[in-house]
């Protein structure tokens, strides 16, 4: 089990099914937002299988004999995703993608990160990015490269860096 403190709500069995009130309904939907973002963080997970996620503890308390539905599920990573905090990987909104953070603060993050270290007007592998030594202790080290792709491609629309890709390998330069 990840290495959270779980929310007063998770021991309360309403909080496992989506309330039809409309402020309840949104302060029901923040709170699983904010526990869906610390669980996957702390477990370095970036990635939600609504199939597969019914079961695990971030959607079951056992304790109390509850479990959120797929729908539930899927409800709240829509909401999620209007925020921009998340994403379907796939048309049946089966796997999402969940950001810890949105592409715009990741990809701030990293253009920080390439200021301090004096890596403007040069390049970097992703690799070196997501895995590099340089980059160890970084919030980012480890990024899934769909999101890291996704945050440096905000950056490039801000005109910071440009994507490019070279033999088997992609990489970035950082302006």
């Amino acid at each position: 089990m990840a290495d959270i403190t779980w929310p007063w709500q998770y021991n309360f069995p309403p909080f496992f099914t989506i309330q039809p009130h409309s402020e309840t309904r949104q302060k029901q939907l923040a709170a699983w937002e904010e526990l869906i973002t610390e669980y996957l963080k702390s477990s370095k997970q970036y990635i939600i299988d609504i199939r597969e996620s019914q079961n695990t503890p971030l959607f079951s308390n056992p304790s109390i004999n509850r479990r959120l539905s797929q729908e539930a599920i899927l409800t709240i990573l829509e909401d999620m995703a209007r925020c921009g905090r998340a994403a379907p990987v796939d048309k049946s909104k089966s796997v999402w993608e969940v950001y810890w953070h949105s592409l715009d603060e990741w990809g701030n993050m990293i253009y920080s990160w390439v200021s301090a270290n004096g890596l403007n007007n040069s390049v970097c592998t992703l690799y070196e990015l997501r895995e590099g030594e340089t980059t160890e202790g970084e919030e980012f080290h480890g990024l899934d490269i769909n999101i890291l792709t996704k945050a440096l491609r905000t950056l490039e629309v801000k005109g910071k860096c440009e994507l490019m890709e070279f033999d088997d390998n992609q990489g970035v330069k950082f302006f």
